[in-house]
């Protein structure tokens, strides 16, 4: 065979191009929804995968849905005897012990190749993502609700101070149950009715709870009847809207920027929309604190603000965990949890909002902080999770708008409820 000087310099420049064929072939799929995908690549921190696709050789394709189609697809791809997806994105309301089944333990992972400062990562999330013993995925994003004020309304009603107790909130939100000299009336608190999270946080403010995490269904009924009892009180005093029942989250936002309300519970995100000169009639007044506890609860009582939250999980038959791991470990880090958080995350990490300049640009960073070092979701993730909610949010409407008491509600939700929890 005769070797041309063209012959050995194609073959020189093909043994070249051949690790960067395998590089290019390198990959990692994640099943995702766009913001997970915006807020690691976009924004003020720029894309933040950029280190770790240059120390791997690996390239990311993304596949992105919205919430339904998204966990759907992931428990559909997480079944398959192998996928190409390494990184699935999961909501803590589906992390039940069947999903868990179909994704990688993490903890041998952990072990070996642990997350940096592991504990930072706000605890209510990491235990929520603890079933049946094993850690099957890793906090990413939340939203934690806090308590909004607007403080030009308490100024006008001559409050000097948002409250300081639950029984402070409620003379507070009676006292700014009122009609302006100009401008439409206002209530003293704008909520839906159409989730658990509402009453969840009112239980808890006298030390009680829908679901403990371990399973058990309203374990102080004296508390959660107090709780609701307190929302009966403002409907009953005009300071729930009249049409409590069909109010939505979006109409929250709303009343807060057109100044028809002094207080709703939101997610501490929603503040940078809740203040925006082009939408609120109140840019810059309308502030966020915690939920406060009632002075009759229990000493020590801490609240537990309702979270909802997102977290990275590897399924069980993917083709290449230990890249996937390394993604996760990567966008798990303070640096990039940090850089997410300017791009526009929700950072799971406590520490983050103590960096001075993420700081210095969120003016809830402090509070909200305190918020989820407590935090905890509505209710443990289980298969009859969305009935169980769906009955306790039908039971509490009854009893706000007078038609069972609160404790027969609360009699009535344990019944209900128990039998449709695992075991």
């Amino acid at each position: 065979m005769r070797i041309t000087r063209r012959v050995m310099l194609g073959s020189s420049l093909a043994a070249l191009a051949a690790p960067a064929v395998r590089a290019q072939g390198k990959r990692l799929d994640i099943l995702s929804h766009r913001v997970h995908q915006a807020v690691l690549t976009q924004g003020a921190a720029g894309d933040l995968t950029v280190p770790w696709r240059r120390e791997t050789g690996a390239e990311l394709a993304w596949t992105t849905a919205d919430i339904g189609p998204l966990q759907d697809r992931l428990l559909r791809e997480a079944s398959l005897p192998q996928t190409d997806f390494g990184v699935g994105y999961l909501l803590n309301s589906r992390a039940t012990p069947q999903v868990a089944e179909l994704l990688e333990p993490l903890e041998p992972h952990l072990a070996a190749e642990p997350i940096a400062q592991w504990e930072d990562i706000a605890p209510g999330l990491r235990d929520a993502m603890r079933v049946g013993g094993r850690t099957i995925a890793v906090p990413v994003r939340h939203a934690t609700n806090g308590l909004f004020y607007n403080a030009a309304l308490l100024e006008e009603r001559g409050i000097a101070a948002p409250p300081k107790t639950l029984e402070e909130f409620v003379d507070q939100a009676k006292r700014l149950t009122f009609r302006p000299a100009s401008g439409a009336p206002v209530v003293g608190l704008v909520l839906t009715a159409q989730l658990a999270a509402f009453p969840v946080m009112f239980a808890r403010a006298f030390g009680g709870d829908f679901i403990t995490p371990d399973g058990k269904v309203i374990p102080d009924p004296v508390a959660m009847t107090k709780g609701i009892g307190v929302m009966r009180d403002l409907f009953e005093a005009g300071a729930l809207p009249r049409n409590y029942a069909t109010v939505t989250n979006e109409d929250q936002v709303t009343w807060m920027q057109q100044g028809r309300a002094a207080f709703a519970i939101l997610p501490f995100s929603r503040h940078a929309q809740l203040n925006r000169a082009d939408q609120s009639r109140f840019p810059g007044r309308i502030m966020a604190m915690e939920m406060p506890v009632s002075s009759a609860a229990p000493a020590g009582t801490r609240m537990a603000a309702v979270v909802e939250f997102w977290s990275m999980a590897i399924p069980r038959h993917a083709r290449d965990k230990a890249l996937a791991w390394s993604f996760i470990r990567a966008m798990s880090s303070p640096e990039v949890t940090l850089g997410a958080a300017r791009n526009g995350n929700g950072p799971v990490r406590v520490s983050t909002y103590a960096d001075p300049a993420f700081a210095a640009d969120n003016p809830v960073a402090k509070v909200e902080a305190a918020a989820l070092a407590h935090a905890r979701g509505p209710f443990p993730a289980f298969a009859e999770a969305s009935r169980a909610e769906a009955i306790f949010v039908e039971e509490v409407q009854s009893a706000v708008l007078g038609r069972k008491t609160p404790e027969q509600a609360v009699a009535d939700s344990i019944a209900r409820v128990r039998p449709l929890l695992p075991g």
